[in-house]
């Protein structure tokens, strides 16, 4: 199709959809958030999206405020028939929204309107709820209030990690809007407005976000582990080391929360609100990440031993 399109987003998650896009229709420009400095050395790299624009020969702008005149100038000049937004991590402002016959439409990693905010992949292995999916949607001034052009689901495994979860959506949500943008291109598809009453919301994740509780139950727990997998990582302080807990698994038991069980060919259990927790995989500060018994041999970590 001859579709006129402006792709905007920054992180790998955006990749996949502006790949496919790209095979499908004319993409105009993209627009992407700032290099920043990333690693050790902060040297200032480029947004995967901005990668991978270089890479298809795409015209890629960095504004750092979209309420800049010159903005909407180079939108207006280049008239895109709908403009595309995929973790792009800016608002829109009205005269842009406004500005696409088709608008501006929205790929956003949950099951609208549960979800709604900038971590519903966590948000939803935190909540164990037993799906998710992509939701693409027309955009409106709200925070993931648009109404629903598309939904496709996928169920959440009992061992799924949020980095699992995210390139099960990333993969899958690339197909749906490149579908969805054809069926709105043939007026084969009507919106449907949220429903407000199911609307949940969740939060920017943090660093202490994946400090581990142990008075908290094992599922809790392991939910936590699972959500904060790759980032910011679920951790136990063990004196006065940062300890990350990668995998893991609820088991049935008793124990003194924060105290070492027993440790056993398959991991360390440790006792918690209701039930043990069998730590399988962490990683000490600067160090590479080790099985939790190769860990409870290191350490020597003995029934008894405290994780606080």
């Amino acid at each position: 199709m001859t579709l006129r399109l402006v792709f905007m987003g920054s992180p790998q998650f955006a990749v996949p959809t502006l790949e496919a896009l790209r095979q499908e229709f004319n993409i105009l420009a993209v627009f992407s958030q700032a290099d920043k400095p990333t690693g050790r050395g902060k040297i200032l790299t480029p947004t995967p999206v901005k990668q991978t624009a270089r890479h298809l020969g795409l015209t890629c702008h960095e504004p750092e405020n979209l309420k800049d005149p010159r903005v909407f100038a180079i939108l207006k000049e280049i008239k895109p028939e709908a403009i595309i937004v995929v973790a792009y991590g800016k608002f829109l402002p009205k005269d842009i929204l406004n500005l696409p016959p088709l608008g501006c439409l929205n790929l956003h990693a949950s099951l609208l309107p549960r979800h709604r905010g900038p971590s519903p992949i966590s948000a939803a292995l935190l909540s164990g709820d037993e799906q998710t999916g992509s939701t693409v949607m027309l955009m409106d001034s709200g925070m993931d209030t648009g109404q629903i052009l598309a939904q496709s689901i996928v169920k959440i495994g009992s061992e799924d990690t949020a980095g699992e979860l995210h390139d099960k959506l990333m993969e899958q949500g690339a197909l749906l809007v490149v579908e969805t943008v054809k069926k709105l291109a043939k007026k084969e598809i009507v919106s449907v407005p949220q429903d407000e009453s199911k609307a949940t919301y969740c939060k920017l994740l943090k660093k202490t976000d994946g400090l581990m509780d142990w008075n908290l139950d094992a599922q809790r727990l392991d939910r936590i582990v699972r959500a904060m997998n790759p980032w910011p990582g679920a951790f136990f302080i063990m004196g006065r080391e940062i300890v990350k807990v990668w995998r893991g698994s609820p088991l049935d038991g008793h124990g003194q929360p924060g105290t070492v069980i027993d440790v056993t060919s398959k991991g360390v259990l440790v006792g918690t609100g209701q039930g043990l927790y069998c730590i399988e995989e962490v990683q000490a500060p600067s160090k590479k990440r080790i099985s939790a018994p190769d860990f409870a041999r290191g350490k020597r970590l003995k029934p008894g031993a405290s994780l606080t």
